[in-house]
């Protein structure tokens, strides 16, 4: 079995180095190791994206639930980010919601859908029986890219370092 501690204290003077270099440290491996911690940090923030992406197709799923309501919609312009669609109230009002409906795959121009709403702001609209588990995989993909872009980019800073290490020597 794996024990954390030892692991913990093994990785723990790699990551201060990583972060905060040596005392003994020249110009040239503070920059590579700032340009190191450029690339993590963007991965970081790639990553972060995803997350408040299926966050906020979550919070706008519990909104639609709080108050919602059932139209059948018409699809006008299908697109596989967006797809702008046309439906009417029970109130015998039709609306065009700006930024289309969620979670559009696999619709297509004139189909006739079921739509889900919220009543208080029709502006937000998803497809019936559709959630938020439909944007777990692109932004987990999104994410997982991210860090082989991340990984790659390491690879490649470690080896210019270390011939440009060479060319010093």
């Amino acid at each position: 079995m794996i024990d954390a501690k030892a692991l913990w204290d093994r990785a723990r003077p790699q990551l201060a180095a990583f972060f905060f270099g040596t005392h003994d440290e020249d110009r040239t491996a503070k920059v590579f190791r700032r340009i190191r911690i450029g690339i993590v940090v963007l991965a970081c923030l790639v990553t972060l994206q995803s997350i408040l992406l299926v966050f906020g197709a979550w919070r706008n799923d519990r909104q639609i639930e709080r108050h919602m309501g059932v139209a059948e919609a018409t699809v006008l312009d299908a697109g596989p980010r967006r797809s702008t669609i046309e439906f009417v109230t029970p109130d015998r009002i039709t609306y065009r919601p700006e930024l289309g409906v969620l979670y559009p795959s696999e619709l297509e121009n004139g189909m006739r859908i079921y739509v889900e709403y919220d009543v208080n702001n029709p502006d937000l609209v998803r497809v019936q029986h559709r959630n938020a588990s439909l944007a777990i995989i692109p932004a987990g993909s999104i994410a997982v890219v991210a860090w082989l872009i991340a990984a790659a980019a390491l690879g490649a800073t470690v080896l210019i370092e270390r011939r440009t290490r060479r060319v010093e020597v």
